[in-house]
């Protein structure tokens, strides 16, 4: 048995599988109404609103696909791209590598861009050519939202600096070290200051983007993507029980 229901995939049935597996993702990208992969939309100059979400080696996998599948779910309306500073495969902290559709350089005009965490972050703090891209890219995006640990990278920015934020409350000390003009919120699932959300850790992130959903959209759509997703939606962003957990406000 294989990944392929118990095929032989040697010569000719390797090559007639994949032939296979071409020709269905031609006739996809052919249906009537199909969403064009990420990237091409923006090529092609539509109005649809752009999210592009950043990634590193060591990036947290729910901080990625937990905001990716609740901003996903609106794919009539927006385009999404993997960010990177540079193309190819970036492994998660537990792995599993996500493939980069536009390196930083090569980054088009963005609504909204997300910055994730993960234990990649502690490296990637003190990667200058990753923190001027990203402050490149945060400055002239409209709407700018970090996951977890994320918020660190940002705070390394300066974009943050004399804004109200939040970040991972494990990780809270260390976290906040990296921008030490920022306003941390010990207590908050996420914080909203103007263009910048930033949210509490991991599972967070997706509370967070139903709140930008919500902003972007309108609070039904908000409510619709949770419930498509079966998400138990905490609207309250003062609602943190893990700060006093991890010994912060109480």
């Amino acid at each position: 048995m294989n990944d392929m229901g118990g095929m032989d995939l040697n010569g000719r049935s390797r090559r007639a599988a994949l032939l296979h597996l071409g020709l269905a993702a031609s006739a996809l990208a052919l249906t009537p109404g199909a969403a064009p992969a990420a990237g091409g939309a923006n090529d092609a100059g539509d109005d649809l609103m752009r999210v592009g979400m950043v990634v590193f080696d060591g990036f947290q996998l729910l901080d990625v696909f937990g905001p990716l599948e609740m901003f996903g779910a609106l794919r009539d309306r927006l385009r999404i791209a993997i960010l990177a500073q540079n193309t190819g495969l970036v492994a998660s902290s537990a792995g599993p590598a996500v493939a980069v559709d536009r390196a930083f350089a090569d980054a088009p005009d963005l609504d909204v861009l997300l910055v994730p965490g993960g234990m990649g972050t502690r490296r990637e703090v003190g990667n200058a050519a990753l923190i001027e891209a990203v402050k490149a890219l945060a400055l002239k995006t409209p709407h700018v939202a970090s996951i977890c640990t994320g918020a660190a990278i940002l705070a390394r920015t300066g974009v943050l600096d004399g804004a109200r934020a939040t970040t991972n409350k494990r990780a809270f000390a260390w976290a906040t070290a990296q921008g030490p003009k920022v306003d941390w919120v010990e207590r908050a699932r996420w914080v909203e200051d103007g263009k910048y959300f930033t949210s509490s850790g991991i599972s967070a992130g997706m509370d967070m983007s139903l709140a930008l959903i919500a902003k972007l959209f309108g609070g039904d759509t908000a409510t619709r993507v949770a419930n498509g997703a079966e998400y138990r939606w905490n609207r309250d962003p003062d609602e943190d029980p893990f700060a006093a957990l991890n010994g912060l406000a109480r």
